[in-house]
């Protein structure tokens, strides 16, 4: 089988990557060469140029100035069709079974390939409005576009597949999509880890029963949840169980003096050697991850916790339930939960450390099972085998 691998960026070029989609990029990489691994022959298009438009330009000061709105040219359908342009000068020059898209809908929406398309994403664009951040403010303009160029790819889609149910829910109310053609693959964590059951054994054996070290991994402190992670720190030193946070990707604005029991290390690269090995070290010797998102699609630390049998403290928000299973690799609360019930929940794994390390073995099996890039492109690989 030969895929046409069809992305915005370019998958081989990591020194272009955009740093705001480091990411997803990485997510596009490593499928690319986990299904070349499993002999499957992919022909790359990719490295679109952003089309220089005066037109979008007085756009955005338009709604930027006058109506305090965002508008965003990437969604602008003058923008749109010259990334489909693109792609297809570079597909009529490759011979190829079918495409494959590992990101949103923008350089698939109206391509005229004959072949049989396929989305692996982990969420609509639809299901981000009034969600995260940066999409909610919108102009009506671009709320429009958004809506007109995702429903134009995915009726052009023979296959879509996303990362949770909560994502193929949306898309099949919000676009009318039939249910045969929407599937749902978990993605694995972007954080190699080669280490084997004995040293993963090892690490859990390892961690103390009388300190308990949270970890919070998130650029974005607010909407990753990071206030709520500090204070359910600061509880339980309250209540007795000495916790220590690390707090990593961000440098939060904590008021002064900055507790003893908070370690703030910024961001750390884990694209290089020395980042990288920090960060395992950081994980797996962790007692839980702690995201309690306020709005998160999916979670690929959440993965990268569970492969060193970390379990995961998170929110039933978006896309998390379907990575994080309560009790089996970790615990969703509620978005309105009291920093009372994470705590009582650490508190009883500490107390009862047998269960515990129980709870890390089930969560780096949870990682083995379903988590985890191998896993997730055979099941995609099945499933497209079946289209050509």
């Amino acid at each position: 089988m030969k895929i046409a691998y069809v992305t915005v960026y370019d998958v081989l070029n990591q020194q272009k990557w955009p740093k705001t989609q480091l990411g997803l990029c990485q997510a596009g990489y490593t499928i690319a060469k986990t299904l070349e691994s499993q002999s499957v022959t992919l022909e790359y298009i990719g490295g679109l140029k952003k089309k220089v438009s005066l037109k979008t330009r007085a756009k955005w000061e338009f709604y930027h100035r006058f109506h305090q709105k965002d508008y965003y040219r990437w969604a602008e359908p003058l923008i749109v069709q010259d990334y489909n342009k693109q792609v297809q000068h570079q597909l009529d020059k490759i011979d190829y079974d079918m495409i494959l898209c590992p990101e949103n809908v923008i350089p698939i929406s109206q391509l005229n390939s004959q072949k049989p398309i396929v989305l692996w994403t982990d969420a609509p664009l639809c299901a981000l409005i009034n969600f995260y951040p940066y999409l909610s403010n919108l102009c009506q303009e671009t709320l429009q576009n958004i809506y007109k160029v995702e429903q134009a790819a995915l009726d052009k889609c023979d296959l879509v597949i996303y990362t949770s149910e909560w994502a193929a829910q949306y898309a099949m109310k919000d676009y009318q999509l039939n249910s045969e053609k929407v599937k749902v693959v978990s993605f694995g964590g972007n954080l190699a880890n080669n280490q084997t059951l004995e040293e993963i054994e090892h690490q859990i054996q390892f961690r103390s029963s009388t300190v308990c070290r949270l970890l919070f991994i998130g650029v974005e402190w607010w909407r990753k949840g990071g206030d709520t992670a500090l204070k359910v720190a600061e509880k339980l030193n309250q209540k007795g169980l000495k916790t220590e946070l690390f707090i990593v990707g961000c440098k939060p604005r904590i008021p002064p003096p900055s507790p003893d029991f908070v370690k703030v290390l910024g961001y750390i690269n884990k694209y290089t050697k020395e980042g990288k090995d920090k960060l395992i070290q950081l994980i797996s010797s962790s007692h839980f991850l702690i995201l309690p998102s306020t709005a998160e699609t999916y979670g690929h630390v959440l993965c990268e916790a569970n492969s060193f049998g970390v379990p995961c403290l998170t929110t039933d928000v978006g896309g998390l339930s379907s990575v994080i299973h309560d009790n089996i690799n970790g615990k969703t609360f509620s978005p309105t939960a009291n920093i009372s019930d994470y705590c009582d929940y650490i508190t009883y794994y500490m107390k009862h450390f047998e269960a515990y390390q129980a709870l890390a073995r089930s969560a780096y099996e949870e990682y083995q099972s379903r988590l985890n890039w191998e896993v997730a492109c055979q099941t995609v690989k099945t499933l497209i085998d079946d289209l050509v």
